[in-house]
């Protein structure tokens, strides 16, 4: 019955995460088109998104030995 909530939970925050960075991104570069800085925004924009799935990487595998090595199951079914 509870099988479903993560599912749930997991696609509406990769959704509202993803919209945020996108308007993020967007509104950045729209600043800086008006200053004629566009590709130094662009790089940043990249570097942050890069940093952030890095991180995002990290953390997941940091978190999948953490949890072998308290003997969790990871298996699928």
């Amino acid at each position: 019955m509870m099988d479903w909530v993560p599912i749930v939970f997991v696609t509406f925050k990769v959704i509202v995460l993803g919209t945020g960075m996108f308007f993020s991104i967007k509104w950045h570069y729209d600043q800086g088109k008006k200053a004629k800085e566009n590709r130094a925004v662009l790089r940043a924009g990249s570097k942050v998104a890069a940093l952030f799935v890095l991180s995002l990487l990290g953390l997941g595998i940091a978190t999948f030995v953490f949890s072998k090595m308290l003997g969790l199951d990871l298996t699928f079914p």
